[in-house]
């Protein structure tokens, strides 16, 4: 992985979404694909030339609603590293404040995989755990889905969506809702039928505190994995936010108690 010019984010790169794999774990064939392991080991030696001190786990399709694999990827990356995880809708206040305490801060609606729970349970479940422990939703959507689902969207509390949204179809719709705050993951450009420049371009320029840089690593699935060119390309496109993609609005979203705007050393 090429680290030619990185920039020097005091306090590191926030890696906005990343997936863990573990042995040992149970996994769930999602439409007859099951990943290969990429363990934390693998996750760290990947990224040790970026700079990464911290970012979130997400719970993949293949994962289900277990979060065994979760807490012990959190324990074993330390206390930069947030979870993002898949719940029924009848998981009772307890557990989720449990979860709360042991790093997760998210809990995800994959609309495009499957592997969570139904749509029809987000709004009810959006608000029950921001009320709870501050938590966010996170919905993997492609942009040319959310016409029925915008008003819903910009009504919640707290709401990012992964991947820029995937199509070029909707991204106007993704807009309007980054107008109403909505947070976007600078993550997965090889997962994207759109121009991943002109995106992050417009999108830093309606809100420079939507966009959170990501690897997506280990880019199960993508016709072509994240490399540091993402990171070059990000920057190059963000004249608005600039740094703050790759570090501070994702803490503000994830670690609000924690947060510092990142700058650039001399």
């Amino acid at each position: 992985m090429d680290s030619t010019a990185l920039p020097d984010v005091e306090g590191g790169l926030f890696d906005a979404h990343l997936h863990i794999i573990a042995p040992g774990f149970p996994l769930i064939p999602n439409q007859g694909y099951l990943p290969d392991f990429f363990t934390v080991d693998d996750y760290l030696a990947r990224v040790r030339p970026l700079g990464i001190t911290g970012g979130a786990v997400v719970s993949g399709s293949f994962q289900g609603f277990d979060q065994t694999y979760l807490l012990d990827a959190l324990a074993r990356l330390g206390p930069g590293f947030v979870g993002v995880t898949q719940l029924p809708a009848d998981t009772p206040d307890d557990v989720i404040l449990d979860l709360d305490s042991k790093g997760l801060r998210a809990v995800r609606f994959n609309l495009q995989r499957g592997g969570s729970e139904d749509v029809s349970q987000l709004e009810r479940m959006a608000l029950r755990v921001h009320e709870l422990c501050g938590w966010h939703v996170e919905l993997y959507v492609a942009n040319r889905h959310l016409a029925g689902l915008r008003d819903l969207l910009a009504r919640l509390p707290k709401v990012s969506i992964d991947h820029l949204g995937l199509t070029a179809e909707g991204f106007d719709d993704l807009l309007w809702l980054v107008e109403r705050g909505v947070k976007v993951k600078a993550t997965g450009f090889g997962r994207c039928d759109l121009d991943v420049a002109e995106a992050l371009s417009r999108i830093d320029a309606v809100n420079p505190e939507a966009l959170m840089f990501g690897t997506d690593l280990p880019c199960t699935r993508a016709p072509r994995e994240f490399s540091s060119d993402d990171v070059h390309l990000t920057l190059a496109t963000t004249a608005k936010s600039a740094l703050a993609a790759l570090r501070s609005n994702a803490l503000k979203c994830y670690l609000p108690n924690r947060y510092s705007r990142s700058r650039v050393r001399p």
